[in-house]
């Protein structure tokens, strides 16, 4: 993958083996329009299939210090016909999954405003972090909309399906502690710098441990969340057993029985 490569929308920045995706538009509070969602899907197509970029970890966030994703872009969606939304839904959702089935972890570092499709984008990260002023809401109602990018669907699972309710049909926004009570949110922060940071060290401790390891549990925790827990179990077993035949865990185990730090690849 060509990690020169430039966007008009947004900035990516690779840190060691981390990645850094920085939405920026901050004149317009990095609201998402049709560019930004098309390059952020193009971006992170070429991260996925690039099978010889090895890319331990992703943080998503926003340029500057009033909002991480402010919202889609209104004034675009403002004239758009039945059709225009759905291709502008398909694409958002796209996005979206392309945040959940990337194998690395991926954390949502939220400065300001996370609202609407900001809020999507976040939560479609394994896990967020958030600065203290923070601002979490999905507030489409007011506009006579609903969530379009997955909000209706994953806000439940994160904060149960009354309290998702009670968001999405009120419009409120909730500060980062509230979310932070609600599960929405994992750590907060008082500033972005030590939120980033944070954010950083957290991928190099996960990047410790196996590559593969990590990347098959995100699968298996993702896919799990809509079964049962009988059919969830059938599908952890299945892969359980597969992970047997990985170089990692030969390596991680002899490693564990030779006393010594284990040198894992990946695979």
């Amino acid at each position: 993958m060509n990690t020169n490569k430039s966007y008009t929308t947004l900035k990516f920045e690779l840190q060691e083996k981390f990645g850094v995706i920085t939405i920026n538009r901050p004149t317009k509070l990095n609201a998402l329009n049709t560019e930004v969602l098309s390059e952020l899907k193009e971006l992170l197509t070429d991260l996925k299939s690039d099978d010889k970029f090895e890319m331990l970890g992703l943080i998503l966030t926003g340029e500057g210090e009033k909002a991480f994703i402010a919202g889609a872009d209104i004034a675009e969606m403002a004239d758009m016909t039945p059709s225009d939304a759905y291709t502008l839904g398909q694409l958002g959702q796209q996005v979206t999954v392309l945040f959940e089935t990337i194998q690395v972890p991926v954390i949502a570092c939220v400065n300001g405003f996370a609202l609407g499709g900001g809020c999507e984008m976040a939560m479609s990260c394994d896990f967020i972090y958030a600065t203290e002023n923070a601002v979490f809401g999905q507030p489409e109602v007011k506009l006579g909309l609903i969530p379009g990018f997955g909000g209706t669907q994953r806000l439940a699972k994160l904060v149960g399906r009354n309290n998702a309710k009670e968001l999405i049909f009120s419009g409120r926004n909730v500060k980062a502690d509230e979310a932070l009570r609600m599960g929405l949110v994992v750590r907060t922060f008082a500033t972005k710098d030590a939120m980033m940071a944070e954010a950083m060290k957290t991928l190099k401790s996960i990047a410790a441990n196996s590559p593969f390891a990590v990347g098959i549990a995100k699968k298996v925790m993702n896919e799990g969340i809509d079964l049962t827990i009988a059919e969830g179990l059938q599908l952890e077993k299945r892969q359980f057993s597969g992970i047997f035949s990985s170089e990692d865990m030969h390596e991680g185990t002899k490693a564990f029985v030779e006393k010594r730090a284990p040198n894992f690849k990946g695979k």
